[in-house]
């Protein structure tokens, strides 16, 4: 991958418990304020770390671990499918999912929205795959000098991110910086909204 996407090649970086510590799951989990999510969408999935947590979360049936890289969908296909078949690993694009409208009660990125060249369609995207009532997360590095992530030029602020999510179509946008190194920021899909 070039530019500011993650490499390939160090996708084992992906896999570190450690991850865990300084994005807390259960801590999403109760921001999120929803009791059942039966099919998730994972955009930006890497190696699925975050997608076989989440469904484990959730005790959801499916979860659709999308990404643009070749490499992290045969990836997941020999180590994580095997293991996990409630994952499907789904080859993407920068700005399409190949999946149906309203199929998702939960869609969440984590650590990508930095590397999208165009977040508002990929954000129009995560809308069109939403059920009505569905809820979107997005955590990302906060933008701050820290040893770790992306160069801070290229990270976005919460409060950026939140008005993109109004401007996609979400309600109750809101929006955490309660993690040291990383923001939360979740949507709603209304029930009457496009």
């Amino acid at each position: 991958m070039h530019g500011n996407k993650f490499d390939p090649k160090k996708l084992q970086r992906l896999n570190d418990p450690d991850r865990l510590k300084d994005i807390p799951p259960d801590i999403i989990h109760g921001k999120l304020n929803l009791d059942k999510a039966e099919v998730l969408v994972e955009i930006g999935a890497g190696t699925a770390f975050f997608s076989k947590v989440f469904l484990e979360t959730f005790a959801a049936g499916t979860v659709y671990a999308c990404d643009m890289s070749e490499i992290m969908i045969r990836w997941m296909e020999a180590h994580v499918v095997p293991k996990h078949p409630d994952i499907v690993p789904v080859k993407s694009t920068e700005s399409f999912i190949p999946l149906d409208d309203s199929l998702a009660d939960l869609v969440f990125m984590i650590n990508l929205h930095h590397e999208l060249e165009d977040p508002a369609r990929m954000l129009e995207e995560a809308h069109r795959l939403l059920k009505s009532g569905g809820k979107i997360f997005i955590v990302d590095w906060l933008k701050k000098e820290m040893a770790e992530g992306p160069p801070v030029k290229i990270r976005w602020l919460s409060r950026d991110v939140k008005a993109q999510l109004i401007q996609a179509g979400f309600d109750n946008v809101r929006d955490d910086n309660g993690m040291a190194k990383h923001f939360l920021v979740v949507g709603e899909k209304g029930c009457c909204t496009r």
